[in-house]
């Protein structure tokens, strides 16, 4: 089988060959008190994210002599020796994570929206959260990319969007169902389902719940990929915290403009949120870009996707999708009120390759 030319280190993870990067932010010790202010705390953790970055280069190094090893049974005991000569730290850098994060939901700006309610204290902005985490389902899903599968998917209630042609319309709508989230419990559950043969964790619509999905990864104990599967309208505070505990960035990337955006999922400066939160993701995880490609929205939005992506973030794995149908809302708008037509798939695939990038279509 070929060597993967895209997600090679989410390949070593899956494989145990390489430790996940939430596996090395918790053994990086950090000294801090969570009554400090929000500031204070995000000043530590700049610094001590450049001790991650140290570490994870010496790591990767590490593991990469451990693979050079020709004799199998000397290769696993130096990858072993690898994942545990550090011991997990505390409070590590995986705690500071929890903490600041905690304290900006006192002045929520976890999304671009920037509402600034206090959700600990029961206010609600957007999407309509306190700080409870629900999820809609959890399950081994052979539904997601090859490269995922079987990927164990863990779906959140509520949403920062408002699509009007939302395919999960009944689990973002209502943010009160679903089943309560405890931690502890549902990690010791993902430890289950890798030993029982999924590939990674996957976090569906996370933003909202980063604060859950932090205190899940910090009790998990086997070594699994994090797939941080978003519309990627997340702040840029946030986008900082998930240096170090997302593998693989399975993000959305909707529209080539801000009124489709506005028009369509009711959101605001969509572009000037989401393209660097795709460039962070670049120089600090890996991706799997997905574009829902609309009807009568090829040249609108497909292609300036496509251009903007082989410019600035080349080297990913683009998946193009025609799975777009007229649910929820969508026939309030008539121009979204039919399926893509064969000459508009066509025309998508042609503006994928005239931008020069490796796409796959599911």
């Amino acid at each position: 089988m070929a060597a993967p030319k895209y997600l090679k280190r989410y390949f070593k993870v899956r494989r145990n060959e390489m430790p996940a990067l939430f596996k090395i932010t918790e053994r990086i010790p950090v000294q801090f008190d969570s009554g400090m202010q929000l500031e204070k705390l995000r000043k530590i953790h700049m610094q001590e994210i450049e001790e991650y970055r140290k570490l994870r280069e010496n790591l990767e190094l590490e593991a990469a002599n451990a693979l050079a090893c020709t004799d199998p049974s000397d290769r696993l005991m130096l990858l072993t020796e690898v994942f545990l000569e550090l011991p997990k730290a505390s409070p590590s850098l995986l705690d500071l994570k929890v903490a600041i994060v905690d304290r900006i939901m006192e002045k929520c700006h976890c999304c671009g929206w920037r509402c600034g309610v206090n959700r600990k204290a029961g206010e609600k902005g957007f999407c309509r959260l306190t700080d409870f985490s629900n999820y809609a389902s959890e399950f081994l899903h052979m539904g997601e990319e090859p490269e995922l599968v079987p990927s164990h998917t863990i779906f959140f209630t509520g949403c920062t969007f408002g699509c009007i042609y939302c395919q999960n319309w009944d689990i973002s709508t209502c943010p009160e169902d679903g089943t309560l989230i405890e931690p502890r419990k549902l990690a010791k559950l993902i430890d289950l389902r890798r030993m029982h043969g999924a590939r990674n964790i996957n976090f569906v619509t996370p933003t909202p719940h980063v604060h859950t999905v932090l205190k899940i990864i910090r009790e998990i104990s086997v070594n699994t990929p994090v797939v941080w599967n978003s519309n990627m309208y997340h702040s840029p505070e946030i986008a900082e915290i998930l240096e170090g505990v997302v593998d693989v960035y399975l993000g959305d990337f909707k529209y080539g403009n801000d009124v489709c955006a506005q028009k369509y999922s009711k959101i605001k400066n969509y572009l000037e949120i989401v393209q660097p939160n795709f460039e962070f993701a670049y120089r600090t995880a890996e991706i799997l870009l997905r574009h829902l490609v609309l009807p009568g929205h090829l040249e609108c939005c497909t292609k300036p996707i496509a251009e903007w992506v082989a410019k600035n973030i080349p080297h990913i794995r683009f998946n193009l999708m025609f799975q777009y149908r007229p649910c929820y809302r969508a026939m309030e708008y008539p121009e979204l009120g039919r399926r893509l037509t064969p000459e508009e798939e066509v025309r998508a695939i042609d503006i994928v390759k005239e931008a020069g990038i490796e796409y796959l279509l599911i």
